[in-house]
């Protein structure tokens, strides 16, 4: 197998972004969300700008999982303040998507990932790592269990135009 990286984004992976989003989100949900809410989301949420502006703001920090040779998008992180129906303080952050193609699932991606998340919340300064995730998506949440995450929460993810339940999980770190 090829080898991967996982480097911080520079403002040109805006497009590498969009491009495993929406892969990860179609690969991730399809027979689970309805498929238009999918379309509507990866349409809107998941846009070379949208990265564009997310890689520009100073409190976002992102990370791109690629294949080499050629950089090929695979995997990537999104952290930042926390944006969750939770009791929040200045010592959390939040570990907004965390995104593998399906194809890399089972090789040590995904905890290298976490591992790449864990590390930047610590050298942050954070006590506490958050996420939200599907409450019906049983792989993530099994994964999130394994690294040592706990439910403190829930919410309602609005998806194009339905509600999802997600749980709110937390790591102490």
């Amino acid at each position: 197998m090829n080898a991967i990286t996982i480097r911080p984004c520079t403002p040109e992976d805006a497009g590498r972004l969009s491009a495993v989003a929406a892969a990860t989100f179609v690969e991730t949900y399809a027979g689970i969300v309805d498929g238009e809410d999918i379309v509507f989301h990866c349409h809107t949420t998941h846009t070379p700008e949208a990265y564009a502006r997310l890689l520009a703001d100073p409190d976002r920090r992102l990370f791109l999982a690629t294949l080499e040779p050629g950089q090929a998008p695979v995997g990537f992180l999104l952290m930042g303040p926390p944006d969750l129906p939770v009791e929040t303080g200045p010592d959390d952050m939040e570990l907004t998507r965390i995104y593998a193609l399906h194809r890399f699932h089972g090789q040590g991606l995904g905890p290298r990932l976490m591992r790449t998340a864990i590390d930047t919340a610590r050298a942050a300064g954070a006590k506490r790592l958050l996420l939200a995730v599907y409450s019906k998506n049983d792989r993530a949440n099994a994964f999130y269990a394994r690294h040592g995450f706990r439910q403190v929460g829930t919410r309602l993810f609005h998806v194009g135009v339905n509600d999802y339940l997600d749980w709110v999980l937390a790591l102490d770190l």
